[in-house]
């Protein structure tokens, strides 16, 4: 069974490895999941574990400043590629949005929508429709590696 849960300092290596291999083009691993851990309460990181080891994460920003009505983005989200098709990435995003939810409701302020951009040619556009509601809203040419799609899910929970 998925286990998800905050992220602690003792899965730095685990999840820096999680992204070099889903990120490929991306480089520094290990210092982008330190610098986005220490930037709590902005962003908020989250992994999954199954048989005892760490095997996807989550990373979630908030957008604009600290706001009563809060735009997070889903900024990356991975999971090995030996546990891919497993249902942790789906267990990733339903198993820690609400926890962020109740975070912001802590501080009196609610989720207003959930963004999130991926390329225009990406299978992970079912799992975001699936798990926030999310639709396509805009294309945007040549980005990153090739054309991205910004979603949005305007009422993810």
């Amino acid at each position: 069974m998925v286990r998800v849960r905050p992220y602690a300092h003792a899965d730095l290596d685990a999840a820096a490895g999680i992204h070099a291999e889903a990120f490929a083009r991306q480089q520094h691993s290990t210092e982008w999941i330190a610098s986005n851990a220490r930037a709590h309460p902005r962003v908020r990181l989250y992994v999954a574990e199954l048989d005892a080891a760490v095997r996807g994460f989550i990373l979630w920003t908030e957008r604009s400043g600290f706001r009563s009505e809060v735009v997070l983005e889903l900024e990356q989200i991975a999971v090995a590629a030996k546990y891919r098709r497993l249902g942790i990435g789906e267990a990733l995003i339903r198993g820690s949005l609400p926890d962020v939810a109740n975070q912001l409701a802590g501080r009196s302020a609610n989720l207003k929508a959930v963004i999130v951009s991926t390329r225009a040619d990406s299978a992970a556009q079912r799992l975001y429709r699936k798990t926030l509601g999310a639709e396509v809203e805009a294309q945007l040419s040549s980005l990153y590696s090739a054309d991205e799609v910004l979603m949005v899910a305007r009422k993810p929970l």
